[in-house]
């Protein structure tokens, strides 16, 4: 039989007393009644289950949160405010930058121009006074020129840091009219007075029957200037005096001298094509009247007995 060391045997009976004690402990150790159960209260049909531990953890939790977030937004709302602050700063550096002389108007290109001057142009638009670049607004600019009678459209354009280019599209007389005082007056497409015409104007004469203001042709005589604007090649040079009346029915009288009587200015190409077919196949007398107020039903009567 072998000795054994002290030390092996130490080492040896320790796990074996620790695993008696814990033994001991297990078997010493009291057992805890169980709490008795309490009885579940029925609930309420649609009630919600009430978790008072729940809720006051969703409640600690919110204010935790909502601690830990107040820092967060107030540097978010300081740099808003900052940002908003430099931005405002640099808007107003740069509008005052671009108030500097050098911004101003300086050059003035103008073009389209046949019945007035530059210098008349230049003065009422308002550019001769050298405003800024960030001033100079197009719809002013067209108000303002619109009081010249032969100015129909204005384009304006800013080409930095200060030049400005005005494109006038002037109005094209369609026919002539006599105004008060028996002048002659050029008028456009919409009726408007172009200003005075010579008396060869080679272009037809807009007549309007019992006129009850001085220049009807921009109202309810407007639709003798349209059917101006619309008269074909084949046969405008020919057409001497345009008439309307109050119904709006329009006439033509030729140069010589036939009348068509149009009617209402509608179907116009039809109206036309008919006419253009009677001059060019037809022998008409001094004093006919031919009505193609219906194109394909047309109506040649003689001159009214004297």
């Amino acid at each position: 039989m072998s000795r054994r060391r002290p030390e092996e045997l130490a080492r040896t009976s320790r796990p074996r007393r620790a695993r008696a004690a814990k033994s001991a402990t297990r078997v010493a150790a009291p057992k805890v009644p169980k709490a008795p159960k309490v009885p579940k209260v029925p609930k309420a049909p649609g009630a919600r289950a009430h978790t008072p531990n729940r809720a006051r953890r969703s409640h600690d939790g919110l204010a935790v949160t909502s601690d830990l977030a107040r820092p967060k937004r107030r540097r978010l709302l300081w740099g808003s405010l900052f940002a908003l602050a430099v931005l405002a700063t640099l808007a107003l550096g740069a509008r005052w930058i671009l108030q500097r002389p050098y911004f101003h108007v300086q050059h003035v290109v103008i073009s389209g121009l046949r019945h007035e001057t530059d210098a008349q142009v230049l003065t009422a638009s308002g550019l001769g006074a050298h405003p800024s670049m960030l001033s100079v607004n197009a719809a002013t600019v067209r108000a303002r020129l619109s009081k010249f009678s032969w100015i129909d459209r204005v384009r304006l354009e800013k080409h930095w840091p200060n030049t400005v280019v005005v494109q006038v599209t002037e109005a094209t007389p369609v026919a002539v009219a006599f105004a008060q005082g028996h002048v002659l007056q050029y008028v456009d497409a919409a009726g408007r007075d172009l200003g005075v015409a010579p008396l060869r104007a080679n272009l037809p004469t807009l007549s309007f029957q019992h006129p009850t203001k001085p220049w009807p042709y921009g109202g309810r005589g407007a639709e003798g200037a349209y059917v101006a604007s619309r008269l074909p090649a084949a046969f405008a040079s020919q057409v001497s005096v345009i008439s309307e009346n109050a119904k709006g029915d329009v006439t033509l009288k030729m140069t010589t001298p036939v009348t068509f009587v149009l009617g209402s200015a509608t179907n116009l190409h039809a109206k036309f094509v008919a006419i253009a077919s009677v001059i060019a196949h037809s022998t008409l007398g001094p004093g006919d009247v031919v009505d193609v107020t219906v194109p394909d039903e047309l109506a040649v009567t003689g001159p009214a007995p004297s």
